[in-house]
């Protein structure tokens, strides 16, 4: 996994690099710039007029230097300095010091043209180091960049935007960001998007053994960290061995939803289903899902009981549920009862929202797994994702549950207090049942023995990777059964 770390610990782990590398702070700086013209170069060739627009701290340098590395590629480079009142650091009067490329000063006006001519801005602006809102000559400037129909990449991090908390002010609006060695939390959110735009990581080569020491909590999925996951099949299993799950989904009107979840569960490897429906879903289950079983609710139209729970190893309840009033009385008494790992999604997740009185009865271990609103209406509103994801680990914590929060970059969080980004999956997997489709994974890992935090990471990974495999194949709109069908070469990636 890759460490999700703050912009103090970033500071703390350059110092400590360039002490016992040792390395120079320059030094440093130029394995920075020249990590970021190798990304630049694989992606433009120098036919393009570059600008660069630097503050004078470290970001600046980075610019500089950056400047100066292109330049010697053959690119076309504008330079302009703001000088606005920060003061130059040391390794930016270095870089100037070495540039042969004549610069551009902004010392009082901006003109709305100013940076017209060229057709990549790279933002050097302003770095992690930023505490305060952008504003002055440096957010005209910053307004002017932002105005002008250029492609812009940001060093580091977007000017303006705040690493570790909800930014306010002006910021660069990047297409492109270009990060060093670790990622930072804003990255993850929904409401830095327009200014972070893709982000991409650089290896500048700080001290891998500190990085292993630094505390966190929060972590970003990779393809090693969930392959360490996957338990192998083997030689002598059968359908006994690999587990009998449950899932209560469906109701009159919504029972393709019961049918999505049962057959990703069976996709992902569950050796054994019963799916239990009302009665308008008989039929439709044994039709569409015949390797299910089915198990048949008292009621035609919605859930109000549910089998002898006894026996399954792991059970999934909610898609397509409906929220009826015999529904709730029913949820209320399954969790009473249940004792095997338990997955809770869509509606039954909206019931606990209009009975919060629920939420105490929550068994220990429990995998939730809301979409952001439905998250809200459990725990409650917030004025902005940082907020949130502390609401999350606080929910996690005080229900001892796995809080899944469906997103771009879906986070995890645990009973401990950590969260786990993940990164795999595309918007065209927004469409209709794709939660369904998450819900039969889960269960299915679950009745497969993995612990409930193994499998929500396993389960988020493999989801949004078999939507990444559906969406190249059929452009980018794919429906919920293509993910479906995509699971088994999804597999085939991590292992």
């Amino acid at each position: 996994m890759i460490k999700v770390l703050s912009a103090k610990q970033i500071k703390e782990l350059d110092a400590y690099t360039i002490t016992h590398e040792p390395i120079a702070s320059i030094d440093l700086m130029e394995r920075a710039c020249k990590a970021f013209s190798s990304w630049f170069t694989e992606r433009f060739d120098p036919t393009v007029l570059v600008g660069i627009i630097c503050g004078t701290g470290n970001n600046g340098g980075d610019g500089l230097g950056i400047a100066r590395l292109l330049s010697a590629l053959d690119y076309s480079v504008r330079i302009w300095i703001i000088k606005g009142g920060t003061a130059e650091s040391d390794d930016f009067k270095i870089n100037l010091s070495r540039l042969k490329v004549d610069v551009t000063v902004i010392e009082e006006s901006v003109s709305d043209g100013m940076f017209s001519s060229c057709a990549v801005l790279i933002d050097a602006v302003f770095g992690t180091g930023l505490s305060r809102p952008v504003e002055g000559l440096y957010a005209r400037v910053i307004e002017t960049m932002n105005q002008i129909k250029a492609i812009r990449i940001a060093v580091d991090i977007p000017s303006g935007l705040s690493a570790d908390s909800t930014s306010v002010g002006t910021i660069v609006h990047a297409d492109y960001t270009v990060s060093f060695q670790v990622p930072k939390l804003a990255f993850l959110f929904a409401e830095n998007y327009a200014y972070v735009g893709e982000w991409f990581i650089v290896d500048i080569g700080l001290s891998k053994s500190q990085l292993k020491e630094i505390e966190t909590n929060q972590f970003l999925l990779t393809r090693k960290s969930i392959n360490n996951l996957i338990k192998p099949v083997k030689r002598f299993d059968h359908k006994g061995k690999r587990g009998h799950g449950l899932l209560i989904a469906g109701s009159k009107g919504k029972m393709g939803a019961a049918v999505l979840a049962s057959r990703s569960a069976l996709r992902t490897g569950m050796g054994l289903l019963t799916t239990h429906v009302p009665g308008c879903g008989y039929s439709i289950l044994q039709t569409a899902v015949p390797e299910a079983m089915v198990d048949l609710d008292k009621s035609d139209s919605c859930f109000t009981t549910f089998p002898d729970i006894s026996t399954y190893d792991a059970i999934g309840i909610g898609p397509g549920l409906g929220r009826e009033t015999e529904s709730a009385e029913a949820l209320q008494q399954l969790l009473n009862a249940v004792t095997a790992p338990l997955v809770m999604d869509a509606d039954a997740l909206n019931i606990m929202g209009e009975h919060r009185e629920l939420l105490s009865r929550l068994p220990s271990g429990t995998i939730v797994t809301p979409h952001p609103k439905e998250f809200e209406r459990m725990a409650g509103t917030s004025s902005n994702d940082f907020e949130r994801l502390t609401m999350q680990v606080e929910f996690s914590k005080r229900y001892n549950v796995i809080v899944v929060l469906k997103g771009a970059f879906t986070s995890i969080t645990s009973p401990d207090g950590k969260v786990y980004f993940n990164q795999t999956g595309n918007p065209a997997m927004a469409t209709a049942g794709s939660g369904d489709v998450l819900t039969g994974v889960l269960t299915a890992l679950l009745a497969l023995g993995y612990s409930p935090l193994e499998a929500a990471q396993v389960g988020v990974w493999l989801h949004g990777l078999a939507g990444d495999v559906a969406c190249r194949k059929t452009g980018r709109t794919i429906i919920a059964s293509d993910i479906i069908e995509a699971i088994p070469q999804a597999f085939e990636k991590i292992c």
